[in-house]
């Protein structure tokens, strides 16, 4: 009788925590797919831009934070001798500090910024960051040439960097530099029939280069 008793008293119980989990993990998935959906509405025009699908990738994958910076491999318990980052040697190689706040970056996007005579706090995140240079607010070719330059540079950054740790590179701000004018503007002539502005005439007055 004390068998049936607690037979009863359980199987309900078990069913309210198997239903409970379920509604938990179907909940779980909602949000994801709300997160992702967010993500992606914010990122749509990323895809939409003429570039390379190598280079509209990488983009990708810094705005979600998961290029293999030192950082990352840290967390990943790969084993690394040095952690800090290749350009300034002092701080940890995380992203936000690689791409954007490294003392010899930083520098690099506030020149930037003059050329659309933009001055303003630079976000602290890679996703806000790429926001920041227009997606969503403007569509045409000034706008669309200032996101491609957010991806020309981070992708030139990427490049310079992975010179030094691999192939024993020293950094060199103005050949950077050079290297991410040179990409937009390869870019650029790609996307834009009608553009036949020389490399020359263009890297000497990149003001105009961004407002027209």
């Amino acid at each position: 009788m004390a068998g049936s008793l607690t037979f009863v008293l359980i199987v309900p119980l078990v069913l309210i925590i198997l239903i409970y989990i379920i509604f938990a993990d179907q909940k779980k998935k909602k949000r994801r797919e709300e997160e992702g959906a967010y993500q992606n509405s914010d990122f749509v025009e990323l895809w939409k831009l003429k570039i390379s699908a190598k280079s509209a990738v990488f983009a990708w994958r810094l705005i979600r934070d998961s290029l293999p910076t030192k950082s990352n491999l840290r967390r990943r318990q790969v084993m690394l001798t040095d952690t800090l980052c290749p350009f300034c040697k002092i701080e940890e190689e995380e992203a936000t500090h690689l791409f954007f706040n490294c003392t010899n970056i930083l520098p690099i996007w506030w020149e930037s910024l003059s050329w659309v005579n933009l001055t303003t706090a630079l976000p602290q995140n890679p996703r806000d960051h790429f926001l920041q240079h227009g997606i969503g607010k403007d569509h045409g070719k000034k706008a669309t040439r200032w996101k491609c330059w957010w991806i020309a540079l981070t992708r030139t950054i990427w490049q310079h960097r992975n010179k030094i740790v691999f192939q024993n590179g020293s950094f060199d701000g103005s050949k950077l530099l050079d290297d991410a004018v040179l990409l937009i503007w390869t870019w650029v002539k790609s996307m834009e029939k009608d553009f036949v502005v020389h490399f020359n005439q263009w890297s000497s007055n990149l003001k105009e280069g961004f407002s027209n």
